[in-house]
């Protein structure tokens, strides 16, 4: 606490003056002081208030990277039941194929073979045919020859 010299009216004006003066400096220190810890408190609350909506936008494209992560996996798992399926199922039509091919083949064995004995009996029957046309024409020759011999 500041001590004045008394005077004839009360305190010494000069010092009071200058007492007050160093007074109103270090108060207007404290305020500047005070003004400018306000706005680095405001400056930090904005950062504060930044940093969470930030923290909220990376929160934000972690799920979303979670949530792409799982389906892609997804579709890799469902590329390789669609590519497993659709190898049973050429190995099936492949198989089916190879069965409908040897039935066509042995059902075609089997017409040619048919037909090679249809052609066979064919040839026979023609065989015989000609051998009884034969047989006839030489009975009828006989029998014109035997015109002849009865007419002279």
């Amino acid at each position: 606490m500041e001590k004045f010299k008394r005077t004839l009216r009360g305190y010494d004006p000069e010092e009071v003056n200058e007492f007050l003066d160093k007074i109103i400096k270090q108060v207007e220190g404290m305020v500047t002081d005070l003004k400018d810890r306000d706005q680095k408190i405001e400056e930090l609350e904005r950062l504060a208030a930044e940093n969470l909506r930030l923290k909220d936008k990376v929160e934000q494209y972690e799920r979303m990277e979670g949530t792409l992560n799982k389906t892609l996996l997804t579709a890799q798992k469902t590329s390789e039941q669609i590519k497993l399926v659709a190898h049973q199922e050429s190995n099936m039509i492949v198989n089916e194929a190879k069965q409908n091919a040897s039935r066509i083949i042995n059902e075609a064995l089997l017409r040619a073979e048919k037909t090679e004995l249809e052609a066979n009996m064919l040839t026979r029957n023609v065989n015989i045919f000609k051998r009884r046309l034969r047989d006839i024409i030489e009975t009828q020759l006989e029998m014109v020859d035997d015109i002849e011999k009865i007419e002279l």
